[in-house]
């Protein structure tokens, strides 16, 4: 099993066939803590990778997993005192998905869109494993895709920890 590494120290080339999780995504295109050290970290880590034309790829998934997070943190922003859906049909929304539109492009110029093999994936495995209780599915589809194509996945998800793929990270609990 491949030894994760630091995202600080990694030395990104051209050789590198990334996958960006959208936690990581999030922390530099999306709305974020004040003081947060990891915006920083990720945000130039973006800059050595794209300085060093490391190629990157997303799926749907994680750009779904981007809009739908920013979405909710914005929501718990500005109006938590009504549901998640009557502030989708609020005016308020209206420019918070402007952002997100914007953000979500921003992102995408850095990215080539890769095809996650869902007619392919071993579903009664995945479905297994989630009915365990021990995996988020859409993690296990993210695993199979980096298995299958031969993809490093950055992230700041310690749930990846102990998965057979290589691993970019500045999460202490990964590293460890």
């Amino acid at each position: 099993m491949p030894k994760p590494q630091t995202i600080t120290k990694y030395g990104f080339t051209d050789q590198d066939k990334l996958l960006v999780d959208a936690n990581v995504w999030l922390l530099i295109y999306g709305p974020q803590k004040p003081g947060d050290h990891r915006v920083k970290v990720y945000s130039d880590a973006l800059k050595r990778i794209l300085s060093a034309q490391s190629r990157v790829y997303i799926d749907v998934l994680i750009v779904s997993e981007f809009i739908n997070t920013y979405a909710r943190i914005k929501w718990q922003l500005i109006s938590p005192n009504i549901n998640f859906k009557q502030f989708r049909q609020s005016s308020q929304f209206q420019l918070v998905a402007q952002d997100i539109a914007s953000d979500t492009r921003r992102m995408l110029k850095h990215c080539t869109r890769i095809n996650n093999g869902f007619e392919s994936l071993p579903m009664n495995t995945l479905l297994n494993t989630y009915a365990a209780g021990h995996s988020d599915f859409n993690d296990q589809v993210l695993i199979a895709l980096c298995q299958k194509a031969g993809l490093k996945l950055v992230t700041d998800d310690a749930d990846f920890k102990g998965q057979n793929i290589s691993i970019i990270t500045s999460n202490r609990k990964l590293l460890k």
